[in-house]
């Protein structure tokens, strides 16, 4: 597997209770010349995460004191770090379900390492190519709302709230293109890229954790509107084209 620029010297926290599992990725990742450590619980991953920077999390789903999506929720309310989860289960609502609450892909075992691989680049190119991107407004000014693409932050009410990754990524999207209709899969496309291959149904629980939120802050009006048959777009009361 070919290396990408730039990606080389990452560090990867490895999160199994399966000792056997946690020894296979990190040969597979030495392999490619990535760092890692490991974390048998969800409770030591948490720990870990709060003392050191990863460049990506292998978060597995099936684990005895936390669950992978208990600590990919605990992870979110506090860091944006790319996580690719890992399970036996290969249940499409199992996928959505995941990628709902934050996580940026999900590898069904047994896989061979070169998907592994690949994937763990694939989420990383889109990491970089996000931060990287011109925002195209400094801020964007709505009634009650702001939302600030280079410092990825959304103040509602004068009142800094927190978003996922992909939900902030969804929102400014919206905000950025208003009064424009998206479907559910050229949404999909600009949060997962062409590689994604799960459920775009996704996306409606992503708009249902942001329309929570701006609700649950103090937001007198829903910007998010549901195009029915088409998919969402972002419009403010009163205007309509």
């Amino acid at each position: 597997m070919k290396r990408v620029n730039g990606l080389n010297k990452l560090q990867v926290l490895i999160v199994d209770d399966e000792w056997n599992m946690r020894n296979l990725l990190r040969i597979y990742l030495i392999k490619e010349g990535i760092t890692t450590k490991e974390a048998s619980t969800g409770h030591e991953a948490l720990s870990m995460l709060k003392q050191h920077t990863f460049d990506l999390v292998l978060l597995d789903v099936m684990m005895p004191d936390m669950d992978g999506w208990q600590v990919c929720k605990a992870v979110r309310e506090e860091s944006s770090v790319p996580i690719l989860m890992l399970t036996a289960r290969s249940e499409t609502k199992d996928k959505v379900h995941g990628l709902g609450i934050g996580a940026d892909d999900y590898l069904t075992k047994p896989f061979e390492p070169e998907e592994l691989v690949a994937r763990i680049y694939s989420i990383l190119r889109r990491s970089i190519h996000t931060a990287a991107q011109q925002p195209v407004k400094n801020v964007l000014t709505y009634p009650e709302l702001e939302i600030y693409p280079d410092a990825r932050e959304v103040h509602i009410l004068d009142t800094a709230v927190e978003f996922t990754l992909k939900e902030f990524d969804l929102l400014t999207a919206l905000a950025q293109n208003a009064h424009r209709v998206f479907t559910r899969e050229e949404l999909v496309e600009r949060l997962w890229g062409n590689d994604y291959e799960g459920e775009n149904r996704v996306i409606d629980t992503h708009i249902k954790n942001i329309r929570e939120k701006l609700h649950r802050a103090g937001l007198s009006y829903n910007p998010v509107q549901t195009v029915w048959g088409l998919g969402y777009k972002f419009e403010l009361p009163g205007h309509h084209v």
